[in-house]
């Protein structure tokens, strides 16, 4: 175990919010986690034209500033796009440096077999990461594919979640074809068989799910360990069966977050407060529900 095998010292208590969804977006050398055409694309879709990518330091200093916590994560999508990731280690390192307010998140390629396997392993006890990202469509593969079996076996081994992308994506919007992305198999029921073959996984399905928002609301309903967040969309748009289920049924399994940079905690904390959202579910969807999922406090 080296010194970034660390619990995350932060203090539950004083935080007003866990956002489960950020993006380190540039690497210290400034290389970008998307091509310059997705990343275009991105922007577009976002209406986020010119937006500065924050560096973990940067993102670190925003969160404290708002008695935040948030979960950090890159896309590892080599295979598919040819596009050099972000390291990993990096993110994790960068993370440590403030572990008042980071939790790292990993993202490691379903399509590098056994190497990605080893990889979960030596990121999660040497590297102290909380949980992995997968990204089906820039990935390029269907969640439900025998092939990235071993990964979720070693995640759920190592008793850390697993977020998937859900739904649409910005990334690849109004390139000539999508920029080979293939919106399919980021449809959320293609992780119900993933729920049911590693029931003790904890799953995250990231986003409202348009255009399958009903069927994410079923798998998560259905499967004990299958959460919602709610990042990528600001409330205001949120489809009025996804607030219900959140109200009631969901209250203790859906996750704020924001998808930072390309929207702000603050914009999105602004649009939740005119949701009609029962005073006493708020608190679980802002901070409480995230904290015990992230093991940051028991039960």
């Amino acid at each position: 175990m080296n010194d970034l095998a660390i619990t995350p010292s932060i203090d539950v208590d004083r935080l007003t919010a866990i956002d489960v969804h950020t993006h380190a977006e540039i690497s210290r050398d400034g290389h970008g986690s998307l091509s310059p055409e997705l990343f275009g694309a991105s922007e577009e879709y976002f209406k986020a034209h010119g937006h500065r990518q924050p560096t973990i330091a940067e993102m670190a200093a925003y969160y404290r500033e708002r008695n935040m916590a948030a979960v950090v994560f890159t896309v590892d999508a080599e295979h598919a796009t040819g596009w050099p990731r972000i390291s990993n280690e990096e993110v994790a390192e960068s993370c440590a440096a403030h572990p008042d307010v980071l939790i790292p998140f990993a993202s490691v390629d379903p399509w590098k077999g056994r190497a990605g396997v080893r990889e979960v392993r030596r990121l999660v006890e040497r590297h102290g990461v909380r949980g992995f990202k997968f990204h089906p469509s820039i990935q390029g593969f269907s969640p439900d594919d025998p092939m990235a079996y071993p990964l979720y076996e070693a995640i759920e081994e190592l008793g850390v979640p697993a977020l998937f992308h859900t739904g649409q994506t910005g990334i690849g919007a109004g390139v000539p074809g999508g920029g080979g992305i293939r919106l399919k198999y980021s449809n959320p029921m293609l992780i119900d068989d993933v729920a049911v073959d590693f029931p003790e996984l904890r799953i995250i399905l990231a986003h409202p799910s348009f255009p399958w928002q009903d069927e994410a609301l079923a798998v998560a309903t259905h499967k004990p360990h299958v959460h919602i967040d709610l990042s990528g969309w600001s409330p205001k748009y949120f489809p009025p069966q996804l607030v219900r289920y959140a109200n009631s049924l969901l209250k203790d399994k859906v996750l704020f977050g924001s998808d930072y940079p390309v929207i702000t905690p603050d914009r999105w904390l602004a649009d939740f407060d005119t949701l009609d959202i029962k005073p006493e579910v708020r608190p679980r969807i802002l901070k409480d529900n995230a904290a015990r999922l992230l093991g940051l406090v028991r039960g």
